[in-house]
């Protein structure tokens, strides 16, 4: 019979102490995701399924959050983020250029980036991916409303005064329909004042979030409102009389980013998941029930449930409206406090 010698033991235990470099090497790798809250993360789990598949012993990890409370975790580690990648709408996403936490694309592992649609690219200005874009288009309650608004402009017809609902220039959709309404009338970003001319004109009631603004039109507290495909398709889902209009000239697209963190440690792993986030199989499963995000990419058929709410054809792609961000984000501090002065909020 063996015995275990104390000394055997004492030995054994020194020569993990002399190899700590070994012991380190054994501890599996962690990709850490930025994601969205609730069964808005699950394209991404899938795909952090897919790598930990290919990368035995990596673990991604999926952090669902407000990208706010992440940057301030990512400026008070002073460049030494936890995270690896994080999605950004576009006014944030300017933000992060700006600021530096988030790093330059990387092009050379991107095997899938000639096929995203080229005026999305662009947007990006050199960081991160466009990964998808929801809409604003206008949604109203089929019990309030009987003949469907068709344009931007059929907001204004006399029998919707009073009865429709904005958000609060504090979300980017509040501030895209300060911009759609100053456009719709011959202004722009960077003139704005016929645009709140046109707000009062609507008589509106406002809300202070686009959950809030759902709330209300699922309530009848309104009949119509600008809105997010995403928060339409939620309530239509639930059998609620909700329906979606992509307006002419065009739905207006809010691009999301999927961008590396800087300083990230795994940079070649951060590659390959922004590569994965333009596949067309990653691309067609995030269109989809229950998220219906709008593809960045050529080539892939939107499901049939989510053609109501996103662009299925080239043609409506080609309409869908931007808004220039780079004008309209840094006045947002002033727009939100004209905001709440004229609709007391």
């Amino acid at each position: 019979m063996n015995r275990v010698s104390r000394r055997s033991i004492l030995g054994a235990a020194a020569g993990l102490l002399a190899a700590p470099t070994l012991v380190r090497a054994q501890a599996p790798r962690e990709l850490v995701i930025v994601t969205y809250p609730g069964r808005l993360s699950e394209p991404h789990r899938w795909l952090g399924d897919q790598m930990e598949r290919r990368h035995p012993g990596l673990r991604v990890r999926l952090v669902p959050s407000d990208s706010q409370d992440i940057v301030a975790q990512i400026k008070a580690g002073q460049g030494q983020s936890a995270f690896d990648a994080m999605p950004n709408d576009e006014p944030p996403h300017i933000t992060a250029m700006a600021e530096g936490y988030i790093a330059r694309r990387d092009d050379s592992g991107l095997r899938n980036l000639g096929n995203v649609f080229p005026d999305l690219l662009a947007k990006s200005q050199g960081f991160g991916v466009p990964a998808t874009y929801s809409l604003v288009g206008i949604a109203y309650n089929t019990a309030l409303v009987r003949t469907p608004p068709e344009s931007w402009a059929d907001l204004w017809k006399p029998e919707f005064r009073g009865k429709i609902g904005i958000a609060r220039t504090s979300s980017n959709l509040g501030l895209a329909t300060l911009a759609i309404a100053a456009k719709s009338f011959g202004g722009s970003e960077t003139a704005l004042e016929v645009g709140w001319e046109k707000l009062r004109e609507l008589q509106p009631k406002a809300a202070r979030s686009p959950a809030i603004l759902t709330q209300m039109l699922e309530r009848e507290e309104i009949a119509i409102a600008p809105l997010w495909n995403n928060n339409t398709a939620s309530a239509a889902e639930k059998g609620l009389p909700i329906r979606f209009v992509m307006p002419k000239p065009g739905a207006i697209a809010i691009i999301s980013f999927m961008s590396a963190i800087s300083n990230s440690r795994h940079p070649a792993l951060v590659n390959e998941w922004l590569d994965g986030i333009l596949s067309a199989e990653y691309q067609a499963r995030a269109a989809g029930s229950p998220y219906f995000f709008g593809p960045t990419v050529r080539g892939v058929t939107v499901p049939e449930a989510a053609r109501p709410y996103t662009p299925s054809t080239p043609a409506e792609v080609l309409a869908l409206q931007t808004i220039d961000w780079p004008a309209i984000a840094p006045q947002r501090g002033g727009l939100v406090e004209r905001f709440d002065r004229i609709f007391a909020l």
